[in-house]
Formats: structure tokens, sequence, C-alpha cells
């Protein structure tokens, strides 16, 4: 018998191997004692691949889209459920496992659906030995990660994720809630992950260092595995440490969450970057790109609960307030009058947002008109509650979602029908290029329709220093610029609605909410440092429209047919 089949045994065994006292066996590589193929037929039962579909929706598919990522690879396919939802939706998958039993299986549940899937046997300790190449994204799923007992081990596949990723690569690992387990004890709401309602997983022992689980089937049989129980913070330091640059971590497929509450964990890490590659350019030595701290800014939990709790979670934009005081309802009508001042739109219309915030204005437009639109922003905190939103909304077939920025439009030219932004552009210090980005993307006769918070015509730029240091800017548009790029690059000017007192009224408002709202945003999570320098931000805003250094309206240009 060669080498290989001898690895293999799984494929032939009948019953799971284990000692003599089942909980110690506690080494990594004993679980292809345990997957063995009788076990491996049934695992469909388990998951319910229908159950599992409806359960999780589109969370997956939609992180990875709004990344842009393309390539995955799936580490720990099992018997192919993500591998095969993935292909499905037009991604170029590798399904990976260290098990061959469920490799096998994998690739006839593909075969199953017309697919033809691309398999590898592979332990994640040797990962680039057996897959080559470079990949988009790496998933990690169904509690996998858990079967690595030792720190050594842990870190090794780790640092075999990070090697296998792209420059700008993303590692999305779930796992169960032993937090909540080995503090308070087993309990399932048995809802998102194991689906099958004729199967019970439930634990028969659980302790610092092993959950043995045991999964009953309707015909009488039993199966088990053995796991070791991996806290939450404890990998997120993990991931950290192997250099992952941002972690994110979800429960039960929600960004906020009680910490005894989820079934599951899912940690979205991204892998450490160059912003430079990132955004493409240079910077001169010593400055700072702003994308940089915009992204930075935005994707802060100072500012998610922020603009999530003043605004309503909806958009963070300025509103029109003649009739109203209230800033939900004043950012409502100015999408309303946005709409109102473009040729009518159609299911057949695409509307492309340039610094989507949390994308509460496609959300309306689309509900409003029945167009589709795609959301472009440089905050995955955003884009992610973003996607959440639209999921709530069922809009998924209306709406998508990309990361990336307005200076380099990831889209092709002629694709859009609209171009919209509210309060993004005085982000960029490449204006003209944003601008031109815009016309390249529209079709011929299609609008570019915007807001920007804007200094005067004439304005001395030294009295608006401290309105620049409060978003790290180095510069703002104006009406005279927006008009006289727009027209050079080609658009001609549709209209330009002057409305500062509307920016006044803003953000007054907004600093009487933060006042009225301070220590619910603090038990939010909000700092207090945050919070006190956001109130002198908005003074110095508020001072600079009454002293008529600021502007603000509706610019609205057309692409010449």
């Amino acid at each position: 018998m060669s080498k290989q089949n001898l690895s293999n045994a799984e494929l032939t065994m009948r019953d799971q191997v284990y000692g003599d006292n089942p909980l110690e066996d506690r080494e990594t590589d004993h679980y292809k004692k345990e997957y063995i193929s009788t076990f491996v037929d049934k695992w469909d039962e388990l998951i319910d691949w229908d159950g599992r579909a409806e359960s999780e929706g589109q969370f997956f598919i939609d992180i990875l889209r709004a990344r842009g990522k393309e390539r995955i690879l799936d580490v720990a396919c099992g018997t192919g459920f993500h591998s095969v939802r993935l292909m499905e939706n037009g991604f170029d998958v590798t399904a990976a496992d260290g098990s061959a039993a469920m490799v096998a299986k994998a690739f006839n549940n593909a075969q199953s659906r017309g697919l033809i899937l691309k398999t590898v046997q592979a332990d994640w300790r040797w990962l680039n030995r057996d897959v080559h190449g470079k990949y988009d994204a790496i998933i990690c799923l169904g509690n996998s990660f858990t079967h690595l007992y030792e720190e050594s081990d842990r870190r090794r596949a780790l640092a075999e994720f990070y090697a296998a990723l792209k420059h700008d690569g993303v590692l999305i690992l779930d796992q169960r809630n032993y937090d909540a387990m080995l503090d308070r004890g087993f309990t399932t709401k048995h809802k998102y992950y194991y689906c099958g309602e004729q199967v019970t997983a439930e634990p028969d022992h659980v302790d610092e260092g092993l959950l043995r689980m045991r999964y009953s089937f309707p015909d009488g049989s039993e199966y088990t595995l053995n796991m070791c129980p991996i806290r939450k913070n404890y990998l997120r330091r993990l991931l950290s440490e192997a250099g992952f640059e941002r972690v994110r971590t979800y429960g039960d497929f929600q960004e906020t969450y009680a910490e005894d509450d989820p079934d599951f964990f899912i940690h979205v890490a991204e892998k450490s970057a160059l912003h430079l590659v990132r955004w493409g350019g240079t910077v001169a030595e010593g400055q700072e790109d702003i994308r940089d701290y915009t992204e930075d800014y935005y994707d802060s939990d100072d500012a998610a609960v922020f603009y999530s709790t003043i605004w309503g979670g909806e958009d963070l934009h300025v509103g029109l307030y003649d009739t109203t005081q209230d800033i939900r309802s004043a950012s409502d009508l100015t999408i309303d009058r946005m709409i109102d001042t473009l040729p009518p739109l159609t299911k057949d219309s695409h509307v492309l947002d340039m610094g989507a915030g949390f994308g509460g204005a496609m959300r309306r437009l689309v509900k409003k008109t029945g167009c589709q639109a795609t959301c472009l922003n440089i905050s995955e905190t955003q884009n992610e509650y973003n996607l959440q939103k639209i999921r709530q909304a069922r809009l998924n077939d209306r709406i998508k979602v990309k990361h990336g920025v307005f200076e380099d439009v990831p889209f092709e030219d002629a694709s859009f029908d609209v171009v919209w932004s509210q309060d993004a552009f005085l982000h960029s210090d490449q204006r003209n290029k944003v601008l031109a980005e815009a016309l390249r993307v529209l079709k011929p006769g299609g609008s570019l329709i915007f807001t920007d918070p804007m200094q005067a015509d004439e304005v001395n730029v030294e009295n608006l220093q401290p309105v620049y240091d409060r978003l790290r800017l180095n510069s703002m548009g104006s009406f005279r610029f927006y008009r006289e790029a727009a027209e050079t690059l080609g658009f001609e000017t549709v209209g330009l609605d002057e409305m500062t007192h509307n920016m006044r009224a803003h953000y007054a408002r907004v600093k009487q909410e933060i006042e009225k709202n301070y220590e619910l945003l603090r038990e939010k999570g909000a700092s207090a440092e945050y919070l006190d320098k956001m109130l002198v931000g908005m003074d110095h805003w508020v001072n600079a429209c009454d002293s008529g250094n600021l502007a603000w309206g509706i610019l609205h240009f057309r692409k010449r047919a």
C-alpha cells in the first residue's frame, strides 16, 4: 500500500478511531480518524444546504463582491457548500481540505450540480506546498480552525494563509462562540450553521482544552468530533499578530451583537498592504494620502457609532431644514430634491453613488424609481453595514456595493446614466480627477449630480484652517471651481442650486444632538475625546458659515451627447 493511501485511510475506515480515553485525543492530526467516509456521507444532512443558504443569505458573497475579490481559496471546503455557492455566483474557486473523504464528497456534490470544482487535499500547515499562486480571498469556515490544538500549529496555518493571499487579500474565518459555552454552558438557536432539522449536535464534554461534540442522525447513527475551544479575543489577537491589518468580527452575520448571544463568530481579516499600492499613484515624502486618513476615520468605531446614532444609520449628508428640524427627515429631503432635479429614472437606469456612506440615498432612490444602483465607498465598515441594510430591504438584485476610491472608479466607460454623490468629494484632493472619472463612466447625455461642503468663491483660506483640520483636509472645492473644472472636461452646466443656509442649520443641529445624546454615544462606544473634538468642530463649521466663508448646494452637470 502506498504512503498516500496510508495517509488517506479514512476513505476505507468504517468506524471512527479514538484512544482508550477519547478525552485525551487532543492532537491536530486526529481529525483524519474522525472524518471517515460514513460520517462524511451524512454531513450534508447536518448542514442542510437549502436551509443553510437561506439562513446565511448573501453574507459571504456580498463581503467578497464589495471588496472586488474574485479568486477564492476555500481551505476547509468540507462537502463543498460554500465552494459551490461561490462558483454558482461567478467566483473562481479552489476547494481544499485536509480530509480526502471531504474533498471527494465536495467534488461529487459540485458535479451533481453541473460544476467541475477544482479540488486539492492540503494540510494548512504546509498549504503553499500543495496550493500554488496567490488568491484574492481565503475562507476557512465551518468551525474548522478549531481542529488545531497547538498554538504553534495555529500560527503556522495563519502564516500560510497570509502568504497565499495577494497584497490586499482578505481572510474570512469562523468559530463557535466558545466563550459563552465555556463560561455559561452550551445553548444554541440551531438557526444558522447546522440547519438539518432531524440532526442534533451537542457537546458530550467541554473544558478549556477540549470540546467533544456528538452528532446524532435519524437512523440512530452517532459520530463525534474533538475540537479545541478557542476564545474569540484570543483568535483575534492571533490574526493581528500574523500580520492582518484590520479584523472585524460578526456574530451570526450581524456586526453588532451581545457577546453571549451568537452561536458563531465570523472574523473578516484584511491583509496588511501599503496604501500606496492600494490606491495607486504617489505622495511626496512626509505627506499623507488623504484617502488613508478618510478610510481610517470612517472605519473607526467612534465614527461608526456617531454617524449611525446621530443620522439614524441611513446616511451622513447635509439636509434641508426649511420645513423640519429633524436630521433624519432633512436628510431625506435632500435626496428627494436631487431626484426631482434629474430626468425620470426607470428600471433600466443605472446610478453610481460615489462615496455612498451607509447607502441610504441609493436605497431610497431605488425604492422610489425602481432603478439599479451601485454604491462605491472607501469605508468597509460602512459598506458592510450598507450590505446588511440592502439585504434587510430585499434590494440585493437592484443595489451593488463596491469598495474603492472615486479617483480610480473600477467600472467601464459609459456604464452609468447618473453619477450621484453627497458631501463626499471634499475628501479628495484630486477633485479634477474625480470629475474626470465621473465623466468617463457616464453615458453620453448622462447626469452628474452632487452636493459638497465647499468654500466660498472668494475667501481667505487661512480663515478656514480650523474647518480643514477637522477632517484633515488641505483644500475644498467651490461653486466656481466645480463649474469651471466640469465645463473644461466636457460637461455642460444644468444647474447650481446654492443653499448654504442649510449647511449652517445642519451643523448647528448636529451639535445640539451630540450634546443631547452625549452619554448615549459614550455608552455605545464613542470616546469622549472624539465627541469633544466633534463639538468643537461643529462650532468651527457654524462660525465659518456665519462668516460667509463656506458654501453648499446641489450641483448638476450633464455629459454632452
